[in-house]
């Protein structure tokens, strides 16, 4: 794909000011939707905290919530960073291996969130080993997140995003960074996340290794 070219890096929280007024009004909403989702589980637990509840310390409806977080789970998963992701990915040259590329828009994700609020990316991960909700929610829109990973790999080859080889390729990427969440989370957050990805995508490039570490 010619078209991808070392373009301005977008991964980055500046970029949303860009948007217009009505934007920047729904991502304020959904900002304190999320802050009170993420106060009251820290309060009193994932299941005992309920959408009403979430609702009146946002300053918002309940139907408000669902408008923009269809469940629960979805206040926890979603964030304004996959589509800025997929667009740095596309920025990457065109001639840079896709795990390299992968690998760069990864540690630049994590070091933004994680210099944002580590406690909210701990949590999330925390909540997904722990709440089965969340992380059967996670398995799901593992499809959607994969869904545009193949369009970014098909438009970086030239290959059909349909094809098995891209999918394949894709959702083994997709399913390989769900699991460093989950181990990260297992391991007590001991490990350095940047790590953990990159071991992650060693063995996606590689293959698994021939000794034991």
């Amino acid at each position: 794909m010619s078209t991808m070219t070392a373009a301005r890096s977008p991964l980055s929280p500046t970029d949303l000011p860009r948007m217009g007024l009505r934007e920047r009004k729904k991502l304020k909403t959904r900002e304190a939707i999320r802050a009170a989702t993420y106060g009251l589980i820290k309060e009193q637990g994932y299941d005992a905290t309920t959408i009403e509840q979430i609702a009146d310390r946002a300053e918002v409806s309940p139907s408000t919530v669902f408008r923009y977080f269809p469940t629960k789970e979805d206040i926890v998963l979603t964030d304004e960073y996959d589509p800025l992701m997929l667009e740095e990915l596309r920025a990457r040259p065109a001639g840079e291996a896709w795990t390299d590329s992968v690998r760069y828009v990864m540690r630049r994700a994590i070091d933004i969130m994680m210099a944002e609020d580590p406690e909210v990316v701990r949590m999330r991960a925390h909540l997904a080993v722990q709440v089965p909700a969340v992380r059967s929610r996670m398995v799901e829109s593992m499809s959607e997140t994969g869904r545009l990973l193949r369009a970014a790999l098909a438009e970086r080859t030239g290959l059909d995003p349909d094809g098995l080889e891209v999918r394949v390729s894709a959702m083994s990427l997709v399913g390989g960074l769900m699991e460093v969440n989950m181990c990260w989370a297992e391991n007590g957050f001991q490990d350095d996340l940047r790590d953990l990805v990159d071991r992650a995508l060693d063995v996606l490039e590689h293959g698994l290794p021939t000794e034991k570490p």
